[in-house]
């Protein structure tokens, strides 16, 4: 997903929760056939505050590491069986549900949880629309739909086996009890360690207005979290799991999803004249029936299901790309407005298969699927499901520079989440660095490789020869609170004062930097790794620090880097706070012969030793002399500890470098040369670009215009990430 605007906000208030709960209890009473007061659940939530994992995952985690020889390409637990029809009128869903749930514990489960994030839409009371009230931030453009934005998932009915199934709305968190995003099925017939249930499930969707992922506008149909979808059991040495627990929260306003891997076979009936796309390959040909048409799509080894339906979609732009071990379809869906942007989508997909597949792993699906809203449709662009992604749309991409760099970084970006969000499949709610974060650094490193840069100018002002261009992590950098940054990396998705927008940017410059230290080939190598190794699992952020560290063979520093920005929020900023290179001259007191040398005496002779050397050597460099020249440097630290490099440019050319790796508060270099020094250089190869200020890390000791120069890059940098900003959200 493309971040939402600066988002401030707490996490949800309890007082306030319960006044909208009093407030609404009549309207908002659940279709619930439980109990008053049912039995306290035998199995545990995981935490309301949920965050990054320090103990890494047990080796048989989820099944153990994929070898390619199973049958499937992940240890199955949940698939769906949906017959859906779409009414674009009303912007409605009728749909029935075969859900076949295993239960890999040793526990007997009795009840079950599942995801209706549809409810998000429900009112104002739920808890994604209370906290972003209560933060004053709206999702992206804050575009107001009014009354139509609201949206919901009714169940009809709910049956195990025939016998009907109670329900009840449950609060993991403690948010508001009138959140209907979580649901609980007390079973008829408990589910016996490691055997399987099937539920069926007749519900009805009332579609938003498209102002938050997922809903209509006009005739286009973006249908996103649509489905009743079972929460995650977790096991002991899961991500962090001391015992089988349920790990299924509320719809945060900043967090996304979090599933088991499953099979999908799904039935989806619009009228006749609309465009369908979905995840997964599409079975035979649609089969028309009274006017309207059904469209049949499988896909196994996903966790998600979405679709489109438009009868304004232009006919679509394909490609096979052949670059793996099997062929990939991949399509474009458009609006006859953005014809211009289909090639552009159609390019960076088929670039992000060869990218994606050669620095990280093969592709294991057969289809990708991109849609472009159309115009006024904004707020469905930048989302991502397994094989199929929604883009983002410009007027002119072949004549607008930055317009065309946002649409390839949106495309890229959404398929690279087929990756972390899809095959890892990590838990967004809880650490959504291991989603945005990592697929942010891999997307400019993508960018970085193909020599696209950000271009901080107008057509016009390229045609009057004006077009600076910043490296892609600079713009990543310009956007960051470096100075002063409020919440760790491995924070959860709503527990943050900035909200998750940091998240993307700044792990992008965490793991770019960690990568100037560790090398390119071995950054590339221990990704491989972790993607060969947790892919159809559920890594978490610990598991993803151990395997960094071994196979970089630098655990020390990566440990390091985790616990300062991972685990904590540690600024950087280390700087030259004095430079110096004197002359060091006889002084006056007594010399030899106990001969008391006056101030004026010295400054006489070192005058004189100055001429005699000069009449000898009338070509000196400047900076040279009879005399030797002390050296200083001072450095100082105002926050974390890095492996820093300093290095000191003489007079004649030559060079002093030194290492400061020491945990001080400040630092000394001092050097007795023949020549004096004309520079200092902390940080010469940029690894840290995470420092608050670039600009103090060089010295001159002449007069020098660069820093006059890097301001004005600086600027420029800032200025072209807020109109990129602009351009994608």
């Amino acid at each position: 997903m493309q971040p939402r605007r600066s988002t401030l906000f707490p996490a949800a208030l309890a007082a306030l929760a319960a006044l909208a709960a009093a407030v609404v209890l009549a309207q908002d009473a659940p279709a619930a056939k439980a109990p008053a007061t049912p039995a306290t659940p035998d199995i545990p939530f995981a935490p309301a505050n949920a965050a990054a994992v320090r103990t890494p995952s047990a080796p048989g985690a989820w099944g153990g590491p994929r070898t390619g020889t199973e049958a499937t390409l992940s240890d199955r637990v949940a698939s769906y069986r949906i017959d859906a029809t779409l009414d674009p009128l009303r912007h409605t869903i009728e749909a029935r549900q075969q859900l076949t749930w295993r239960n890999r514990s040793a526990l007997t489960v009795r009840s079950v949880y599942l995801h209706l994030y549809l409810n998000a839409h429900r009112n104002e009371n739920s808890t994604f629309y209370t906290e972003e009230r209560n933060g004053g931030e709206s999702f992206r453009s804050g575009l107001d739909a009014g009354p139509e934005k609201y949206g919901y998932t009714e169940l009809r009915a709910v049956r195990q086996g025939g016998r009907a199934v109670p329900w009840r709305y449950v609060q993991p968190d403690g948010g508001p009890a009138t959140d209907r995003t979580v649901v609980r099925f007390d079973l008829p017939e408990p589910v016996a360690p490691g055997a399987s249930t099937t539920l069926d499930i007749a519900f009805f969707d009332q579609l938003p207005r498209v102002t938050v992922r997922t809903g209509y506008f006009d005739t286009f149909h973006l249908v996103a979290q649509w489905f009743p979808k079972i929460g995650v059991l977790e096991l002991p040495g899961e991500r962090g799991a001391t015992a089988v627990r349920w790990n299924v929260h509320e719809y945060h306003a900043e967090s996304e999803y979090y599933a088991d891997f499953g099979h999908y076979d799904v039935r989806l009936t619009v009228p006749k004249g609309y465009t369908v796309g979905a995840t997964g390959q599409l079975q035979g040909q649609p089969v028309e029936r009274g006017g309207l048409v059904t469209h049949h799509y499988v896909q196994g080894d996903v966790h998600d299901f979405a679709w489109t339906a438009d009868s304004r979609t232009a006919p679509p732009l394909r490609a096979t790309w052949r670059g793996g071990p099997h062929p990939v379809e991949v399509t474009v869906l458009f609006p006859p407005e953005y014809r211009s942007n289909a090639q552009p989508v159609l390019q960076a997909a088929l670039d992000s298969l060869d990218y994606f597949t050669r620095t990280l792993g093969p592709y294991p699906y057969r289809t990708v699927t991109a849609v472009i809203p159309p115009y006024n449709g904004r707020e469905a662009s930048g989302m991502e499901y397994p094989t199929f992604f929604t883009a983002d749309s410009v007027s002119d991409p072949a004549r607008d520079t930055l317009g065309g760099m946002a649409l390839d970084f949106v495309t890229i970006h959404e398929f690279g989440h087929g990756y972390f969000q899809g095959i890892l499949a990590s838990n967004e709610f809880e650490e959504p660095m291991l989603d945005e974060g990592l697929n942010e650094f891999w997307n400019q490193r993508m960018l970085r490789e193909r020599g696209q840069k950000l271009h901080a100018t107008t057509s016009l002002l390229r045609r009057l020869g004006f077009a600076p261009a910043f490296d892609v992590f600079d713009g990543e950098r310009a956007s960051l609170a470096l100075a002063e940054p409020a919440d760790p990396l491995g924070e959860n998705a709503w527990l943050r004062l900035e909200g998750v927008g940091p998240v993307y940017a700044r792990t992008a410059v965490m793991m770019r930097d960690l990568e100037a230290q560790l090398g390119k080939d071995v950054m590339e190598r221990a990704m491989r790794t972790y993607y060969q190794r947790w892919k159809f699992r559920h890594p978490s952020i610990a598991d993803l620090q151990a395997t960094l560290a071994e196979v970089s063979g630098q655990a020390a520093l990566v440990n390091t880097v985790f616990e300062q920005q991972v685990y904590a929020a540690q600024p950087v900023d280390d700087r030259i706070a004095d430079f110096s290179s004197d002359e060091v001259l006889p002084q006056p007191g007594y010399a030899g012969a106990n001969v008391n040398v006056t101030d004026e005496a010295a400054e006489e002779q070192a005058e004189a030793a100055r001429r005699r050397w000069q009449d000898q050597h009338p070509d000196a460099r400047p900076g040279t002399g009879p005399f030797p020249w002390r050296t200083a440097v001072v450095l100082r630290r105002r926050g974390a500890a890095v492996p820093q490099t300093l290095v000191v440019t003489f007079a004649d050319g030559s060079r002093e470098t030194v290492q400061w790796q020491g945990q001080e508060r400040w630092r000394r270099f001092e050097w007795v040369k023949p020549v004096r020094a004309v520079s200092a250089q902390l940080d010469p190869e940029r690894k840290h670009l995470l420092d608050a200020n670039k600009l103090d890390d060089g010295r001159t000791l002449a007069a020098d215009a660069s820093a006059t120069r890097r301001w004005t890059l600086d600027l420029g940098t800032i200025v072209q990430t807020l109109l990129a900003l602009l351009a994608t959200l």
